[in-house]
């Protein structure tokens, strides 16, 4: 029998989503629970190939061991696990800060993980954190890696995705639709007489949620007839230095532009140091549009026209939310905390 046609027998048996056990890893894996223990406490000789082949039962079940065991049950339920791609970029601070207010007056506490941007570390996190049977995990948007989303999937804890709702989320979404935010900005400039409107942005490999903006701010010119003139974009995460070594460039390669939309705030800052530095007049010669309504924006010499993201709402309704019922419902639901646009002057 194929390891393919076998996995789809052992989840045939599982009658999915029943969470995977220590016997269905065994089966799979063609060894014995107590071999499987062992390596899953890397316990005594096991040899290479028994090794990969639990190992690649684990992955492919979406197991989780479960390390709370020997722990009283009450203490394993007051864990709610926090996953956040960076805490360097303050706009997860403030989501944080929200989660903190949210789980105020409550027994729970906050276990936190940062995964720099890096789905392979999410997924070692969510397996971590399940592992001491929290009462809820929270992660960040919807990508994950298909080994993670079995596991979480398969759990039978409280799921919150944040910051994103344009995708179908495994338990519970809290936050915006980054397409629609994107659109915004779009119409933004439009209504203000901008017409050619070119984008400055970071990297989308680690930011998905940026390339959903940028496809909105696509989508909204196009709605207005008009195109996109211009583009220019960095492969590194986004900064202040980025942000104006990005607008010197697409500024170098492509004249006649009148407005530039930022894949974020930060991005938008440095393209303003920028326009400081070239004594280029903003808004008169050039335009700027952030995303964010970061405090930073706010204290230029002209306070930044972004995108306010309501990031401690985010957090905090998420908390409200799970605890309202930390029982799993069978219905997925998702909660728009909507976005708005702080005019600003400098588009």
């Amino acid at each position: 029998m194929t390891d393919s046609s076998l996995l789809a027998e052992e989840r045939s048996s599982l009658s999915m989503p029943e969470t995977p056990t220590l016997a269905h890893v065994a089966r799979l894996a063609g060894v014995s629970e107590n071999t499987v223990s062992r390596v899953i406490r890397d316990k005594g000789p096991i040899a290479t190939e028994t090794r990969r082949r639990v190992n690649d039962a684990i992955a492919q079940l979406g197991y989780v061991p479960n390390r709370a065991a020997g722990s009283l049950a009450s203490s394993s339920s007051l864990i709610i696990g926090v996953i956040l791609p960076s805490l360097s970029n303050i706009v997860f601070p403030e989501v944080l800060q929200g989660i903190n207010a949210g789980l105020a007056g409550t027994p729970y506490r906050p276990m936190i993980g940062v995964t720099d941007y890096d789905l392979e570390s999410e997924q070692h996190l969510i397996s971590s954190l399940l592992a001491w049977q929290p009462a809820a995990i929270i992660t960040t948007g919807f990508a994950h890696t298909d080994t993670a989303r079995r596991m979480l999937e398969g759990s039978r804890v409280r799921i919150a995705e944040l910051m994103d709702i344009d995708d179908r989320p495994i338990d519970l979404a809290v936050g915006l639709s980054h397409r629609q935010a994107g659109r915004a900005m779009a119409r933004h400039l439009v209504n203000r007489g901008y017409s050619k409107i070119a984008y400055a942005g970071h990297d989308w490999a680690s930011d998905r949620r940026a390339y959903a903006r940028y496809q909105g701010l696509r989508e909204g010119l196009g709605e207005a007839g008009l195109p996109l003139v211009a583009e220019c974009r960095t492969e590194q995460a986004s900064s202040t230095l980025e942000g104006r070594e990005t607008l010197a460039r697409l500024l170098a390669e492509n004249t006649g532009i009148d407005a530039v939309a930022f894949s974020n705030d930060d991005m938008a800052v440095g393209g303003f140091m920028h326009c400081l530095a070239a004594n280029i007049s903003v808004p008169e010669d050039l335009a700027l549009i952030g995303f964010n309504g970061l405090e930073i924006g706010q204290v230029l010499p002209k306070p930044l026209t972004t995108v306010l993201s309501n990031r401690f709402a985010i957090g905090k309704t998420a908390v409200e939310i799970l605890l309202e019922d930390t029982k799993r419902p069978p219905d997925a639901r998702i909660i728009d905390t909507g976005f708005s646009i702080i005019e600003g002057a400098t588009a």
